[in-house]
């Protein structure tokens, strides 16, 4: 029970898009600068009310953790993929694949400690790229030794671009095209 008393709150999150006269989705009368950002750690879509005057770049990384936050006022709530706007859904790739990337370890670690998820399904296994074959070759793998890097991985096991095909799988979940999420928070 202890987990359920700690929220956990992003620290950091990815600009989507931002709208400089905006309203909110999410608070009834809320406007100013209006950000939509992608959430670091839980990969969840935020919106997110920015400090006057601010600017922002596509793709940049802002901090909106509870203390001394420089460019964002508050997080106004979450968005589902529906809500946003086209030019945030059509940034999201490049944005996952960017977390993707900066956050190597925590997804090579991902690799290395996936487990079953039924007896019939392991959870490597819903990775785009990654199928049955790739799979036994992943776990043989990683028993001798983990993954160090997707480049490690890349050439032990021949998976062509773990990273995209991690983002691949995070961009389905984002949408909402799965019925079992392994990295986006619900």
């Amino acid at each position: 029970m202890e987990r359920a008393q700690t929220r956990k709150y992003e620290e950091y999150a990815y600009v989507l898009d931002f709208v400089v006269r905006g309203k909110s989705t999410t608070v009834r009368g809320r406007d100013g600068i209006i950000v939509t950002a992608l959430g670091e750690e839980r990969l969840t879509i935020l919106e997110l009310l920015a400090m006057p005057n601010s600017t922002f770049e596509i793709g940049e990384r802002v901090y909106i953790g509870k203390e001394g936050r420089t460019k964002i006022l508050s997080v106004l709530g979450r968005l589902e993929f529906r809500q946003t706007s086209s030019s945030a859904q059509s940034e999201l790739v490049s944005v996952v694949e960017k977390i993707v990337i900066q956050n190597e370890q925590r997804f090579v670690d991902y690799l290395n400690n996936a487990q079953p998820l039924t007896p019939r399904i392991h959870a490597l296994e819903l990775i785009p790229g990654i199928g049955k074959t790739y799979m036994k070759t992943m776990l043989e793998e990683r028993e001798k030794i983990k993954f160090t890097d997707f480049k490690n991985l890349q050439e032990r096991v021949g998976l062509k671009e773990p990273a995209k095909q991690i983002a691949k799988r995070i961009i389905e979940e984002i949408t909402g095209e799965t019925r079992m999420n392994l990295f986006v928070r619900k």
